[in-house]
């Protein structure tokens, strides 16, 4: 600690902070005795490093600056000052603003060196929250246009960020209360290191193209073409050992002949020359890698091997690596300008991120997004994803402030747990649209029980999905009217929708796709019925749909349109236009673009153009972009989406709750002595019933019994009436091959009953006799574990006719509260359970209470690997429920906890 302390040290902020290249530097407030650092620490910066930081050329610090700058109030006037040694390397200070007190103007510095490894990004957090104490709620940063090293900083802080360029200057102010730097969890964390080792893919100073070709139609002639014409706003090296020039640009033999500094090398070479190329990127200090070069894990198991030798070398070195077998990448951003791909178009520059698994894939998209107008931020190719993957990507767009709307081509998961945790955060702030490949039933699995039939992959997904708030499409067309509404528009507060069109037929087809889509085509009110009514001609309709009549022209549309946006009386407006002629088209785009560029609030506003033509461009010129769609049933979709994720969006979150009544002990010694004795495999029918009752589910009262005269026994011991249901290991649906009998009573008919279920299979290892329950809703409750994404947890109608009907819904564990009264309600025959056309009424609140418990259950006991209650007798409101028939399936776990159960970065 520095001799000689100010009597108001702030000493608890003096520390250790580790930065993302493994070292670390020590971050204390500077003290007067700093002077003599702080002016070497200035002499070690580069001319262009003092520049940016004093916006003039200094080769020293004046005595009164050095006085001002190291004599401060640790109150008004703030500094902290990055260490290595004796050195001074970084320094981050604050100065209250007179005027606005809770504002504070800031600035950084770091010494060359030392730039690039997160020094300055931890001298932002650590000022901010020592800002927040002290009463400021929001830096201001003025940064030269061409100081990119500084707007990544903060663009890399993830803090949301206002910036307002002034005669080259930038003025990046954000809050200083949005993120806690102390006591944050590891999921900021990670999402931050992400995104920052992400910036030199991203925003290089300077690029390479190794295997540039003067062969303007190969491969790496076209990238290194695109990058060219795309005016990357840096240096773009050929590296080619065959040629002097490429492009009139003077070519090097090695990126290691490349003179400066090279951020980010696109490689185009074949597959066996990769790993020599990157090792010279290592030597070379490259810190981020685009491979393009396929040849790879996707040709086999060869393939797979030079793969892991690529990784080997990427790890090691701590870079970047996008690919290999991809497309490569665009970021539009004005500061870089970089179109770092082959394919043949560059879309417009907007606020929509896309990734592609798929390199050809990618390709149609970007020709797809061209055509539709649909802006892009930034676009990628990951390809093979070894190393950068969506996950990555999902983290890094999080605190990007050019994009608002994410895209997604997925055709696996890197780490779904890990996508679902970024992915539920990030759809709050924004919405992530995907079309998932792989949906039929070749990806499903075989099981063994109702449950595991039910849970196929795709189901997975989809769970995972809806969890997280992903919007899933099932074809790019609906990922692109999703899009260009989201991109576009604001999120519609509610459901209800006005309808105005110039043809009755397509209002009538809008009507019937949106409520298809679960949209309300609401009654106006006289009122603006009255209102509508003085614009039109007489024999116009003003009810919704608002049929304005062939003859309405851009007049009708420029009149009606600001009216029904101002109304409260819908949240959405779909306006409809048929040309009947060709003359006047322009002019109604026109007159609908105008109309809807006007202060409209939160409505949401979206056009269905109907002509083989297409739309005219008018639509997505300017600054109002109106999103267009050639039929209404694509818009109805595209709205349903965007209304059911502001609803996500929109809901508590859920809890999960601490049940009373569980006995993990005893059910821990069930599954211990199961597995010792038995080993992996089906519970017997008293383990299941014993299991489930030390987690407070409730079965009828049972005996499994070896003869006739005990299951005779077993029936006058329970009284009343009684089920026979023989225990076969071939018999995995009992029912369905006849060893099942109900609801009988007295000695001859448990004799009958236990001859007939006993000769319905091969291998009879005995009956279970139960007491019958009679009456009640059947339902099913039920897990299965997914390798991927974890154990499912199913919920539907009951009985033998479960999987005809298929009439489930499915959720990821661990199950909240939210989840569990959500799953019952997303079954259509829940309704019976609410007492379906004056038909009795189920005890819904002991059903979401069992949900609960199973899912405690399997979290406290991840031996457990499939799970399948059914039927589950619900009876009347107040009486609870009663397992009538489970089976559970258990394996030993290695270790000490499963990566499918606990999500052990969450819990640190």
């Amino acid at each position: 600690m520095p001799a000689d302390l100010p009597p108001n040290y702030p000493a608890e902020w003096d520390r250790n902070a580790a930065l993302r290249d493994g070292t670390s530097v020590r971050i204390r407030p500077i003290v007067p005795t700093d002077a003599d650092g702080l002016q070497d620490m200035v002499s070690r910066m580069s001319r262009e490093s003092v520049y940016h930081r004093f916006f003039q050329v200094k080769t020293h610090l004046e005595p009164e600056e050095l006085e001002a700058f190291t004599k401060l109030d640790y109150d008004d006037r703030m500094a902290l000052v990055a260490t290595r040694g004796e050195q001074i390397v970084g320094v981050g200070r604050y100065w209250r603003d007179e005027q606005t007190p809770d504002t504070a103007d800031v600035a950084f510095a770091v010494v060359d060196a030392e730039q690039g490894k997160g020094i300055a990004t931890r001298l932002v957090r650590y000022l901010t929250t020592y800002a927040q104490q002290k009463g400021i709620s929001s830096f201001v940063a003025s940064v030269l246009a061409d100081n990119h090293v500084m707007i990544r900083v903060f663009r890399n802080s993830g803090y949301p960020m206002r910036r307002e360029e002034d005669e080259g200057i930038y003025k990046v102010e954000f809050p200083t209360a949005e993120i806690s730097w102390f006591g944050q969890s590891d999921e900021i964390d990670e999402q931050r290191a992400i995104a920052a080792s992400l910036l030199p893919v991203f925003y290089p100073s300077a690029v390479a193209v190794i295997g540039a070709s003067r062969e303007p139609r190969s491969i790496g002639g076209r990238l290194f073409t695109n990058l060219i014409n795309g005016n990357f706003t840096g240096p773009v090296f050929p590296v080619n050992p065959k040629a002097d020039v490429v492009r009139s640009v003077k070519a090097y033999k090695s990126i290691l002949d490349v003179p400066g500094r090279v951020d980010l090398a696109f490689i185009v070479v074949p597959s066996r020359f990769v790993n020599s190329v990157v090792t010279e990127c290592v030597e070379k200090g490259v810190r981020g890698l685009v491979v393009i070069s396929a040849g790879f894990s996707e040709t086999g198991e060869a393939g797979a091997e030079l793969e892991e030798e690529l990784m080997e070398t990427v790890r090691n070195a701590g870079m970047r690596m996008v690919g290999p077998n991809c497309m490569g990448l665009i970021n539009m951003d004005g500061a870089i300008s970089m179109n770092g791909q082959f394919g043949p178009l560059s879309p417009p520059p907007g606020n929509v991120a896309m990734s592609s698994q798929s390199g050809a894939l990618g390709i149609a998209i970007l020709d797809y997004a061209t055509e539709l107008g649909i802006g892009i931020s930034t676009f990628i190719s990951i390809g093979n994803q070894p190393d950068v993957s969506g996950d990555d990507l999902l983290l890094y767009w999080e605190s990007d402030p050019s994009t608002d709307v994410i895209l997604l081509y997925m055709e696996s998961f890197g780490n779904p747990r890990r996508f679902a945790r970024a992915a539920r955060r990030i759809s709050k702030k924004k919405p992530i649209v995907a079309v998932k490949s792989g949906r039929t039933a070749a990806g499903a699995r075989a099981a063994s029980s109702h449950t595991g039939s039910l849970a196929s992959l795709d189901a997975a997904v989809d769970t995972l999905f809806r969890q997280a708030g992903v919007i899933r499409t099932d074809t790019l067309t609906q990922l692109f009217d999703v899009t260009s509404l989201l991109a576009n528009q604001p999120l519609p507060q509610g459901s209800r929708v006005g309808i105005l069109t110039n043809a009755g037929g397509p209002g009538i087809l809008a009507v019937d796709a949106l409520e298809a889509n679960d949209l309300e085509v609401v009654e106006f009110s006289d009122e603006l019925k009255t209102e509508l009514s003085a614009l039109l001609p007489a024999d116009a309709s003003v009810t919704n749909p608002v049929d304005m009549i062939a003859a309405a022209g851009p007049a009708e549309y420029a009149a009606c349109i600001p009216v029904l946006l101002a109304s409260d009386e819908i949240d959405a407006l779909m306006t409809i236009f048929i040309p009947p002629e060709p003359e006047g088209a322009d002019e109604v785009a026109a007159a609908i673009r105008d109309a809807a560029s006007q202060d409209h609030g939160e409505k949401t506003m979206l056009t269905v153009y109907m002509s083989s033509g297409g739309a005219p461009p008018l639509f997505s010129s300017g600054d109002e972009r109106i999103p267009v769609y050639p039929f209404p049933e694509q818009a109805a979709f595209a709205l349903a989406k965007a209304v059911e994720h502001q609803e996500w969006r929109q809901k508590a979150e859920g809890a999960i709750v601490q049940l009373d009544g569980i006995d993990e002990e005893a059910a821990r010694q069930i599954v211990t002595r199961s597995l010792e004795q038995d080993g992996a495999g089906w519970l017997d029918p008293d383990d299941v019933e014993a299991l489930l009752r030390a987690y407070g589910l409730a079965m009828p009262r049972s005996a499994v019994v070896a003869s006739v005269d005990d299951a005779v026994a077993a029936a006058e011991d329970f009284g009343g009436s009684v089920v026979l249901k023989v225990i076969s290991e071939s018999a995995l649906h009992k029912s369905d091959v006849g060893g099942v009998v109900l609801d009988i009573e007295g000695e001859l008919q448990v004799r009958e009953a236990y001859a007939a279920v006993t000769a319905a299979v091969a291998d009879p290892e005995g009956v279970l006799v139960q007491q019958y329950v009679e009456g009640g809703h059947e339902v099913l409750i039920g897990m299965t574990e997914d390798p991927n994404f974890g154990p499912l947890i199913v919920f539907g109608l009951g009985g033998v006719f479960v999987e005809l009907i298929g009439d489930v819904a499915f959720r990821i564990h661990p199950l909240t509260d939210l989840d569990a009264a959500e799953m019952i309600d997303e079954v259509k025959s829940a309704q019976l359970l609410a007492g379906y056309r004056g038909g009795p009424a189920g005890d819904v609140p002991a059903v979401r209470e069992a949900l609960l418990r199973v899912s405690a259950l399997v979290a406290d006991i991840p031996e457990i690997v499939e799970m399948d209650m059914n039927p589950v007798k619900v009876d009347e409101p107040g009486k609870g429920l009663s397992v009538v028939d489970a089976r559970i399936r258990v394996r030993p776990v290695p270790g000490a906890w499963l990566p499918s159960r606990r999500d052990v970065l969450a819990e640190l």
